[in-house]
């Protein structure tokens, strides 16, 4: 059975008969799992997906969201005391940081923010066009943040783990080893968050098709999303003249990234070739599942 059947097979309505697909029709609608913040507007935790062999991943170790570039001193009191926030994972560039200045939660006490750009180390500069700013993903047509195409995205995602697998081992080495709970973000929280999100939680041992139906759940907020960065002069340019439907997370970028790990023997065999040890492995399990 392929990986989009398997998902196909996840998100069809539940049976009382059926307790493991109540289970992963309940995680495919992230019900209860999304986290209310002011600023933010497609932040969950990743606990609570059902394991196959019995259990889930635990609550408030790992959560993913959009930038946290607006949050409101309650989020910030919510994120680093009630839900114990210990590290943030900020996957943007050096040039997004730039053009947004300081985040709330930069120099925040007991909290770490780690810096782990996936895009291409050269290009990373603010340049200009008629006015508008480019982003590093604008200067490169093929390596864009928001493609048009779906092919572009399959290729975008891989491009990710090709271009800067030092970051993507640090990330996951961060959410291994983290004391507290680990918050992943990018821009819109969809397309390099659920990067890292997707091969974390099949480190963990999630099944897969679990893993897609949370990637999709980005779909539910796309319009607060679109919203939210086309407020700031960062990113509007970048939205600026798509379809809303371009937006939209798709499950075959997220397959591809899974089809480029297998080919190393999984995603922990791909993570190996890159410095990842099996103590990591043992740790990241120890955290995400229960």
């Amino acid at each position: 059975m392929s990986d989009y059947t398997e998902f196909q097979s996840a998100t069809q309505p539940a049976t009382d008969s059926d307790p493991t697909t109540d289970s992963a029709a309940s995680a495919a609608s992230g019900t209860g799992r999304w986290v209310t913040l002011d600023g933010a507007v497609n932040a969950r935790d990743l606990g609570g997906l059902p394991l196959p062999r019995g259990g889930a991943t635990r609550q408030r170790r790992l959560l993913r969201s959009d930038n946290l570039q607006d949050l409101s001193p309650d989020d910030v009191r919510r994120l680093r005391d009630t839900i114990g926030v210990s590290d943030i994972l900020d996957l943007r560039t050096t040039t997004e940081r730039t053009l947004e200045g300081e985040a709330p939660l930069d120099g925040e006490p007991g909290v770490t923010v780690h810096h782990l750009s996936l895009l291409p180390r050269t290009g990373d500069e603010v340049r200009e066009v008629d006015g508008d700013v480019l982003l590093p993903w604008q200067q490169d047509t093929a390596a864009e943040e928001v493609p048009v195409e779906e092919s572009q995205a399959r290729s975008v995602y891989t491009r990710y783990l090709l271009d800067r697998p030092e970051s993507v081992v640090a990330a996951l080495s961060t959410i291994a080893h983290a004391e507290g709970a680990v918050v992943v973000h990018c821009a819109a929280g969809k397309d390099r968050t659920g990067v890292i999100v997707a091969l974390a939680l099949d480190l963990a041992g999630v099944a897969r098709s679990t893993i897609l139906a949370d990637y999709l759940l980005s779909g539910q907020r796309i319009d607060a999303i679109i919203d939210r960065l086309s407020s700031t002069s960062t990113y509007a340019a970048n939205l600026r003249g798509r379809h809303r439907d371009s937006h939209l997370p798709k499950a075959t970028a997220i397959t591809d990234v899974f089809a480029l790990v297998d080919g190393a023997g999984g995603t922990e065999g791909w993570l190996i070739q890159h410095g990842w040890r099996d103590a990591d492995t043992e740790a990241l399990r120890r955290r995400l599942t229960r």
